[in-house]
């Protein structure tokens, strides 16, 4: 009995999707930035931002030295990062999520 040849497709016409990462704007804490300020930023700059939930992570920043405050598509990440960096707030490099 003869088999037939196995058709193996060409790797080189595949394509892998692979979505783009997120990336994390982390707050760090600093000896001169006051809870006011910090909340008002992340209020003015990140979208969707309540006034609870500044506070939670105004909190978050001081006593556990740092806080995520956003994480999405690395454009809108870079944006909020910098706008946050220019109000004076201190931040970490952004990082893949």
């Amino acid at each position: 009995m003869a088999t037939s040849p196995t058709v193996t497709p060409d790797r080189a016409s595949q394509v892998i999707q692979k979505p783009y990462p997120n990336y994390k704007v982390i707050v760090l804490n600093d000896d001169f930035n006051t809870f006011e300020h910090v909340a008002e930023c992340l209020m003015k700059y990140i979208p969707g931002m309540t006034g609870d939930l500044a506070w939670d992570l105004t909190n978050q920043v001081h006593f556990q030295g740092q806080a995520t405050v956003w994480v999405g598509p690395q454009e809108q990440a870079e944006l909020y990062h910098q706008q946050l960096s220019r109000a004076g707030l201190t931040m970490a490099p952004l990082e893949k999520a």
